[in-house]
């Protein structure tokens, strides 16, 4: 569980389809907002995020002073219950093929990101369809893994073989990979840049990866 990740493990973990490298993470304190679920659900959720962001080093903040809130995760039922949502289509532009898209796929989970001029990340909306397979998971366990998989611009195949979690052998307790935890720690470093399209970025994270 403790596997250091390798330079090339980690260019994977931030390398398009189309080959290009991408990395970005939040450029300011992290103000969310989780529509659609109770209030016990509501209050693992933000623990999680407090949790990453306190692991990263970041910060967290009430509100955002460009958008009021940056973090927006949305738990339904059906898809189509986003293009009921008002004003939506505002920040989410041409919403509603996106929602056909996602039907026809079948899919999950969808997640947007939004960057500002330096390229790191100001915004994200997670969109969280609970399907069968969704509703399963402990709301720790989905709480976790969406809030890691948010805290970095990752590859859309970065956890496509192997989940960012591991589950301890004596109590069977979540938790986040210390390999996928130390990577978020080196990519918050403050001498490292906040977004970066060149692959000797990953070199430089490699360096940086210390499992505690």
């Amino acid at each position: 569980m403790s596997t250091h990740l390798t330079q090339d493990a980690i260019t994977r973990m931030f390398t398009g389809a189309d080959g290009t490298y991408a990395f970005a993470r939040w450029g300011r304190p992290i103000a969310p907002i989780v529509f659609g679920v109770e209030d016990s659900t509501l209050d693992v959720v933000k623990g999680a995020i407090e949790a990453v962001v306190a692991l990263a080093g970041h910060q967290m903040a009430e509100t955002d002073p460009e958008l009021g809130v940056n973090l927006m995760i949305f738990f339904f039922r059906d898809w189509h219950e986003l293009t009921e949502l008002p004003d939506l289509d505002r920040l989410v532009p041409d919403l509603g093929p996106l929602v056909g898209r996602l039907e026809a796929a079948g899919a999950n989970q969808y997640r947007i990101f939004r960057f500002d001029e330096d390229g790191a990340i100001k915004a994200c909306f997670v969109f969280l369809r609970m399907d069968e397979d969704m509703a399963a998971l402990p709301a720790e366990t989905l709480a976790l893994s969406q809030v890691v998989q948010s805290a970095l611009l990752w590859s859309e195949t970065a956890f496509r073989d192997a989940s960012p979690l591991a589950k301890m052998p004596d109590s069977g307790t979540v938790i986040l990979r210390p390999d996928i935890a130390a990577l978020i720690r080196a990519a918050y470093d403050p001498a490292m840049p906040s977004a970066s399209h060149d692959a000797s970025h990953a070199l430089r994270l490699a360096a940086r990866v210390t499992p505690r």
